[in-house]
């Protein structure tokens, strides 16, 4: 079986060879099953009864300093707990929307056999904490402070692996994709690099497209030549009983500079026609993706195979494995992809 084949049934466009917070519901709408995620998230994140934030999010091994939101005038804080921009647009020139916030992660050997981490910032929703961690890994727990990502907002994280540390980024609760008073684009940005010899596995928890909601989702990740990596990318289309917002998410992977994997995916109202034709989703509400990046991978490929009815396992152009899936839930989905790593070790 061939990758086009394989691409056709996980219901993605796939290009190879040679050339993916936390949020609770908005207006008490949340993702099923993560009332305790959303709780959890927000006592680690410092939320207050009223939504404020009661302790700066910005946390590193040099002294902490309170966190800030960049390009945004100070602000009152709304019903929401989310915070709404003044008014101070130059005549004649919008008034800015939305939310905007950065969370950044740098890992290094600390000289002890373990992995440090000298940079672990968040602004506003983005809330890294680190947590305990296991080996000579660390672990990083992305919290959301706030609701979102709304209609408008541009989130981005960044996260570097050097090399010879381990670092493993998950999230305590699956993110919503919200439309927002204003209506408009969300951005969601997420930058991931990799150094020779580093090690990063990027596993969060689904992002979920709300109705109504639009968001544009752009992951790309650096690995340079002896880097690994393992990421997971999950999409839920609505949550149970609603139709989907509209979401657009693209992957790019490069490795030692050369292209490796380019796929995008939009679904949802305004999406190109036959995105839940038979071609692609085939009226299944749940999409995902697991990458795995190794060295070894260069000499002893995988083998092309399917992994059920509706998932793929494809070998790419150079040291990874491409798994594609789509179910009728973000259960089974995640089952799917659980036993897929189970497989490939």
């Amino acid at each position: 079986m061939g990758a086009g084949e394989a691409g056709r049934v996980a219901g993605v466009r796939v290009a190879t060879g040679g050339a993916a917070g936390v949020r609770a519901g908005d207006g008490g709408a949340e993702a099923e099953g993560t009332d305790a995620g959303v709780a959890q998230a927000e006592g680690a994140a410092g939320i207050t009864d009223t939504g404020t934030p009661s302790v700066p999010t910005t946390v590193s091994d040099r002294p902490a300093s309170p966190a800030t939101v960049p390009d945004r005038p100070a602000s009152s804080a709304t019903a929401s707990g989310r915070q709404a921009p003044h008014a101070t647009a130059p005549t004649g020139a919008p008034a800015p929307t939305g939310v905007r916030a950065r969370a950044r992660l740098h890992a290094r050997p600390d000289g002890r056999g373990g992995t440090a981490l000298p940079v672990l910032e968040g602004e506003g929703p983005l809330a890294p904490r680190r947590t305990r961690g296991s080996g000579d890994a660390a672990r990083v727990m992305l919290v959301g402070a706030m609701s979102g990502p709304l209609g408008g907002d541009r989130f981005g994280v960044e996260v570097h692996v050097a090399g010879g540390a381990r670092l493993h980024v998950g999230s305590v609760a699956a993110t919503l994709a919200l439309p927002g008073q204003s209506g408009g684009e969300a951005h969601y940005d997420v930058r991931l690099d990799v150094a020779d010899g580093g090690e990063l596995r990027w596993l969060p928890e689904q992002l979920i497209s709300v109705c109504g909601s639009d968001l544009r989702v752009a992951t790309r990740v650096e690995v340079a030549p002896g880097g690994r990596l393992v990421l997971r990318e999950e999409q839920v289309l609505g949550r149970t009983g609603e139709s989907p917002g509209r979401l657009s998410s693209r992957l790019t992977v490069r490795v030692g500079g050369r292209p490796l994997l380019d796929q995008e995916l939009a679904c949802g109202p305004g999406a190109p026609g036959g995105w839940d034709g038979p071609a692609v989703l085939a009226g299944h509400r749940a999409v995902g993706q697991l990458l795995l990046v190794r060295p070894e991978f260069a000499e002893h490929p995988a083998t092309a195979r399917m992994l059920g009815e509706c998932a793929a396992l494809m070998p790419l152009a150079g040291p990874a494995v491409l798994v594609s899936a789509v179910a009728t839930d973000a259960l089974r989905l995640r089952e799917v992809l659980d036993e897929a790593l189970a497989l490939l070790g």
